[in-house]
């Protein structure tokens, strides 16, 4: 079996692909193995998938080198534009279908799902556009020569991608490298595997050749690490820990040394001075702080606050806070669902353990909520030290640490005081406070008076451990081109005539003319000398 009948509460039944999409087919896993796919509201299984292996990935990608070696490589990049262009309304068309998916295996909230298959489509569409406009440059070096470059595709590229963001991060990553002229190995997330392979049936009704997308899940150290180490595959793109993100450099170079890319954690700061918008600044560092039930890379985790504003943003952030709506994610009025699993919801409720113990001040949250399934209070924490835990390390949950700092200085230090450097925000009025600290900020974005409003035109990346490489953007297409310079002689051979043939001391008459146009040039440049002599001592009687 590959695919199974599942219901939920916005679409009732539907038909949910649970094979390997290899080849353009469900297929089953060549061991047969399966696991279950938990729906983190209840705790019971929605359904089970075939779990990807070695031999799974083997099979994935000699689809994919089949691809690109062949059909995919006669493709024009016009029609690779308008593929991308069907499979992103093909999205659009299932839209209401993959929300509920997401809501169902990562529990989060219906509207923001939509929003997410939204930005998805978004991505995809933006992506068809460039696939026919990515040039190479010709360079003009002198009149005996025409070079030129071209941005090559790579090949076979590995595409990893995380449970917190399914079908968006599917987007980020296949868009881009099939716009360029890859083709994919993608895995996903063995907590969410369900949006990704629904997707993909879709790339089949757009008109995509075999091969081209292939979509396998599987777990990380087994699916995941032979992709990595795969001699195989050109390239490896990875979203995640910044700890699996150190295993995927050393198997990328212990192999065939393939390109990589990262895009990994973050403990970003969230900065609010004294000047700012109060009630715009709690709105949005709310959001920054428990958007997706705080499981995101980039959340604004670390919320400083001016101190003459300190203690009125606490009590206001407080009450803001106790009024997200956790609970069921297809309620309309939900903003915060479960965490995705038990082993993370252990994981945070660790860290809010860990932050009771070492002294912190719970102002809000702090315990399960409800009995039933991974729900976790929005939590904040103040009374906090930079050496604390919680303030130190990625918690990747609805938790936040809220300090005090006291000048521009204070908060530039206070938010670099991280090895992480993906994302960070700074509320103001002032627009030369805005500019100065976002320059000082050690990020690779800073958001000014917003938080989490990404956008698939804007590069997207970390600073430090946060990772290597950019998604989205133009940017993002450098990650899968490679550059290729062609240098053609137009003038004569470099040794007035063909090397064979014309003199057989070819090699001595090359000596000779070098050694006279050596000696015309040393005759020059010494008559020069001795000119530029001869004036200073005219000049000097």
């Amino acid at each position: 079996m590959t695919s199974a009948e599942i219901e939920t509460p916005t679409t009732g039944k539907y038909t949910q692909p649970t094979g390997l999409f290899i080849d353009n087919e469900f297929r089953e896993s060549i061991d047969g193995k399966t696991f279950d796919v938990i729906n983190p509201s209840t705790e019971k299984v929605i359904t089970s998938v075939h779990e990807a292996t070695e031999k799974d990935v083997d099979e994935a990608v000699a689809a994919a080198r089949r691809a690109f070696e062949g059909e995919w490589h006669d493709v024009t990049p016009e029609d690779r534009g308008r593929l991308l262009l069907k499979l992103a309304d093909l999205i659009e068309k299932h839209l209401n279908t993959l929300a509920a998916i997401e809501a169902l295996d990562n529990g989060k909230a219906l509207s923001l799902a939509k929003a997410d298959v939204g930005m998805a489509a978004r991505t995809i569409r933006y992506y068809a556009g460039w696939a026919d406009k990515i040039e190479g440059r010709v360079i003009d070096t002198d009149n005996d020569r025409f070079n030129y470059t071209r941005q090559e595709p790579l090949g076979v590229c590995g595409q990893i991608i995380p449970w917190n963001f399914p079908l968006l991060m599917w987007s980020w990553k296949v868009a881009p490298a099939v716009a360029t002229g890859n083709t994919v190995v993608i895995k996903s997330a063995e907590q969410t595997p369900l949006s990704a392979l629904y997707a993909s049936q879709l790339i089949k009704e757009a008109g995509f050749p075999p091969g081209v997308v292939n979509t396998i899940s599987g777990f990380g150290k087994v699916a995941g690490a032979a992709i990595s180490s795969h001699m195989d595959v050109d390239k490896v793109a990875f979203t995640g820990s910044t700890f699996v993100g150190r295993q995927i450099m050393k198997a990328a170079a212990n192999s065939n040394l393939k390109k990589v890319t990262l895009e990994l954690g973050g403990k970003s700061p969230n900065i609010v001075f004294d000047d700012a918008d109060i009630d715009n600044a709690i709105s949005w560092v709310n959001f920054g702080v428990f958007y997706n039930h705080g499981q995101v890379c980039c959340a604004g985790s670390r919320v400083y606050v001016q101190e003459g504003i300190y203690d009125e943003f606490v009590e206001r952030f407080k009450a803001r806070t106790k009024a997200n709506k956790v609970g069921d994610p297809f309620e309309t009025d939900t903003f915060q669902g479960p965490q995705v699993s038990q082993l993370q919801f252990d994981r945070i409720m660790g860290y809010i353990d860990e932050g009771k113990k070492s002294g912190a001040k719970v102002e809000v949250g702090g315990e399960r909520h409800g009995t039933e399934g991974y729900f976790i209070e929005p939590t904040i924490f103040s009374n906090v030290t930079e050496d604390m835990k919680i303030v130190k390390e990625e918690i990747f949950g609805p938790v936040c640490s809220i300090s005090k700092f006291s000048s521009a200085e204070d908060a530039i230090r206070l938010g670099n005081a991280t090895t992480y450097g993906l994302a960070a925000a700074v509320h103001t009025t002032d627009l030369k406070t805005a500019i100065g600290v976002s320059n000082g900020l050690k990020a690779g974005t800073v958001w000014v008076n917003t938080y989490n409003t990404l956008h698939h035109q804007l590069p997207f990346g970390g600073f430090k451990e946060s990772g290597m490489g950019r998604e989205l953007g133009e940017a993002a297409l450098a990650n899968y081109t490679q550059i290729k310079t062609v240098s053609i002689r137009l003038g004569d051979a470099l040794f007035g005539g063909s090397v064979q043939g014309t003199s057989e001391n070819w090699a001595e008459d090359w000596a000779k003319d070098w050694a006279k146009e050596r000696a015309k040039d040393w005759a020059k440049d010494w008559a020069k000398e001795r000119a530029k002599d001869w004036a200073n001592d005219s000049a000097n009687d």
